[in-house]
């Protein structure tokens, strides 16, 4: 098994591996990241997170919808007074392909983890521990705000709300996050308070993990040894 199983070496792996996949410029190494990613996720028998994919690529067409326009070269499209360049297409899939390796990744390392398992992880890593309870609280409760903002819209529906592009649109969509806001503040209050009754003093109970075994570190190190391998080719 080529990935790591401690997860704090899984974080700083895939924190290592993805700072230097962001240096890449040219679209082969780009490439190459991607396929890198396939491989781990081919190794570990893993299925690849389609619905993710799918999410993240109709974002990232909107790179190829603005990018070529913004960027000087040999014109190869033109609209109007605009022209589309060939290293603004070439930009866009270089930048592409580096989100989607960055992504499969993460979410093959770090993906469906429980917040409290990465907030050991990530204290284990020597992180301070304010920036530890946050993002244990973001990341179990941003679920929680999700379904309130869904509620308060459907609430809009029902009182026969339809959006439209108007200012009784925009203000109404205003009202929805100044009372997602207050809602949010008063179950943070209330969270507050019952932590504190139950004798909470700032800093999570945690038992000490145990040591990674070699195996681990030889994983970890074959994943940001590969990434450092990418980046070194792309620089030559």
């Amino acid at each position: 098994m080529i990935l790591p199983g401690d997860l704090r070496l899984r974080l700083a792996a895939a924190f290592v591996a993805v700072a230097l996949w962001s240096q890449l410029a040219g679209l082969a190494p780009a490439l190459l990241a991607v396929l890198l990613a396939l491989a781990l996720f081919a190794l570990a028998r893993q299925p690849l997170p389609w619905r993710r994919l799918l999410h993240l690529e109709a974002f990232l067409l909107l790179l190829f919808v603005t990018l070529p326009f913004t960027i000087e070269g040999h014109p190869v499209l033109s609209l109007g007074p605009l022209d589309a360049s060939a290293e603004g297409f070439a930009r866009a899939f270089v930048l592409a392909a580096k989100v989607t390796a960055s992504v499969l990744l993460i979410a093959l390392l770090i993906g469906g983890r429980e917040p409290l398992h990465l907030g050991r992880a990530l204290a284990g890593l020597g992180l301070p521990e304010p920036l530890v309870r946050l993002f244990i609280a973001t990341a179990r409760y941003i679920g929680v705000i999700g379904a309130e903002a869904r509620r308060l819209r459907d609430a809009m529906r029902a009182r026969g709300f339809r959006p439209r592009s108007n200012l009784h649109t925009w203000r109404s969509y205003g009202y929805l996050v100044g009372m997602l806001l207050v809602r949010a503040l008063d179950r943070a209050d209330r969270v507050e308070d019952a932590m504190r009754l139950r004798g909470f003093t700032g800093r999570y109970p945690r038992a000490p993990l145990p040591a990674p075994v070699p195996a681990d570190w030889v994983g970890a190190a074959l994943i940001t040894g590969a990434a450092a391998l990418t980046l070194i080719w792309d620089k030559l």
